[in-house]
Protein backbone atom coordinates (compact mmCIF):
# COMPACT_ATOMS: atom_id res chain seq x y z
CA UNK A 1 0.00 0.00 0.00
CA UNK A 2 1.19 3.43 -0.83
CA UNK A 3 0.55 6.40 2.16
CA UNK A 4 1.11 10.19 1.17
CA UNK A 5 2.07 12.23 3.53
CA UNK A 6 3.26 16.14 4.22
CA UNK A 7 3.54 18.80 6.95
CA UNK A 8 1.18 21.13 7.93
CA UNK A 9 1.86 23.93 4.88
CA UNK A 10 2.09 21.42 2.12
CA UNK A 11 5.87 21.94 1.19
CA UNK A 12 7.30 18.86 2.55
CA UNK A 13 5.14 15.92 0.51
CA UNK A 14 6.35 12.23 0.26
CA UNK A 15 5.30 8.54 -0.05
CA UNK A 16 6.38 5.85 1.46
CA UNK A 17 5.23 2.00 0.43
CA UNK A 18 3.74 -0.68 3.19
CA UNK A 19 1.39 -1.42 5.62
CA UNK A 20 2.10 0.23 9.05
CA UNK A 21 2.89 -2.35 11.54
CA UNK A 22 3.39 -1.37 15.60
CA UNK A 23 4.83 2.29 15.45
CA UNK A 24 7.10 3.52 18.16
CA UNK A 25 6.14 5.95 20.89
CA UNK A 26 9.85 6.96 22.36
CA UNK A 27 9.87 8.82 25.27
CA UNK A 28 13.14 10.72 24.64
CA UNK A 29 13.17 14.62 24.90
CA UNK A 30 12.63 15.15 20.95
CA UNK A 31 10.00 13.18 20.48
CA UNK A 32 8.06 13.62 23.44
CA UNK A 33 8.01 17.17 22.86
CA UNK A 34 7.07 16.32 19.40
CA UNK A 35 4.73 13.70 19.51
CA UNK A 36 6.01 11.87 17.17
CA UNK A 37 4.75 8.15 16.36
CA UNK A 38 7.39 6.49 14.31
CA UNK A 39 6.72 3.57 11.54
CA UNK A 40 10.36 2.56 10.63
CA UNK A 41 10.62 1.48 6.64
CA UNK A 42 13.46 1.02 4.49
CA UNK A 43 14.92 3.97 2.86
CA UNK A 44 14.14 2.40 -0.47
CA UNK A 45 10.07 2.04 0.12
CA UNK A 46 10.05 6.13 0.46
CA UNK A 47 9.98 8.47 -2.11
CA UNK A 48 10.75 12.45 -1.03
CA UNK A 49 9.10 14.68 -3.04
CA UNK A 50 10.32 17.87 -1.53
CA UNK A 51 13.10 20.22 -3.03
CA UNK A 52 15.85 20.35 -0.51
CA UNK A 53 15.26 24.11 0.15
CA UNK A 54 12.22 23.59 1.79
CA UNK A 55 13.64 20.95 4.27
CA UNK A 56 15.96 21.41 7.07
CA UNK A 57 17.88 18.88 9.19
CA UNK A 58 18.02 18.66 12.81
CA UNK A 59 20.39 16.29 14.68
CA UNK A 60 21.13 15.91 18.59
CA UNK A 61 23.34 13.47 21.26
CA UNK A 62 24.77 11.34 18.80
CA UNK A 63 24.25 13.27 15.62
CA UNK A 64 23.84 10.09 13.98
CA UNK A 65 19.62 10.49 13.44
CA UNK A 66 19.10 13.07 10.42
CA UNK A 67 15.40 14.81 11.72
CA UNK A 68 13.68 16.36 8.86
CA UNK A 69 11.19 19.41 9.32
CA UNK A 70 9.46 22.01 7.24
CA UNK A 71 10.96 25.21 7.21
CA UNK A 72 7.82 27.03 7.22
CA UNK A 73 5.47 25.33 9.30
CA UNK A 74 7.83 23.07 11.39
CA UNK A 75 6.49 19.58 11.15
CA UNK A 76 8.75 16.69 11.25
CA UNK A 77 7.82 14.24 8.60
CA UNK A 78 10.07 12.21 8.75
CA UNK A 79 13.80 11.16 10.18
CA UNK A 80 17.20 9.26 8.09
CA UNK A 81 19.20 6.83 10.13
CA UNK A 82 20.67 3.40 9.27
CA UNK A 83 19.47 0.60 11.42
CA UNK A 84 21.44 -1.59 13.71
CA UNK A 85 22.38 -3.80 10.73
CA UNK A 86 23.59 -0.37 9.21
CA UNK A 87 20.93 -0.60 5.95
CA UNK A 88 19.52 2.89 5.41
CA UNK A 89 16.19 3.67 7.22
CA UNK A 90 13.61 6.26 7.66
CA UNK A 91 11.37 6.78 10.61
CA UNK A 92 8.71 7.68 9.38
CA UNK A 93 6.00 10.20 11.48
CA UNK A 94 2.81 8.69 11.23
CA UNK A 95 0.80 11.62 12.18
CA UNK A 96 2.01 13.05 8.92
CA UNK A 97 0.50 10.47 6.72
CA UNK A 98 -2.93 10.74 5.38
CA UNK A 99 -5.84 9.07 6.17
CA UNK A 100 -4.27 7.20 9.02
CA UNK A 101 -6.31 6.40 12.26
CA UNK A 102 -4.11 6.85 14.97
CA UNK A 103 -6.14 5.39 17.57
CA UNK A 104 -5.99 2.08 15.68
CA UNK A 105 -2.57 1.48 15.58
CA UNK A 106 -0.56 -0.67 17.73
CA UNK A 107 2.28 1.09 19.96
CA UNK A 108 5.24 0.32 21.01
CA UNK A 109 6.83 2.25 24.09
CA UNK A 110 10.35 2.73 23.93
CA UNK A 111 12.74 3.89 26.58
CA UNK A 112 14.69 6.51 24.50
CA UNK A 113 14.90 8.76 27.99
CA UNK A 114 17.28 5.77 28.65
CA UNK A 115 19.71 6.04 25.90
Amino acid sequence: MTHKGSCHCGDVTFEVEGDIGKVLECNCSHCSRKGLLLWFVPQAAVHNDTPEHHMGTYTFNKHVIQHHFCLRCGAQPFAEAKDAKGKPTVAVNVRCLEGVEIADLQRTPFDGRSL
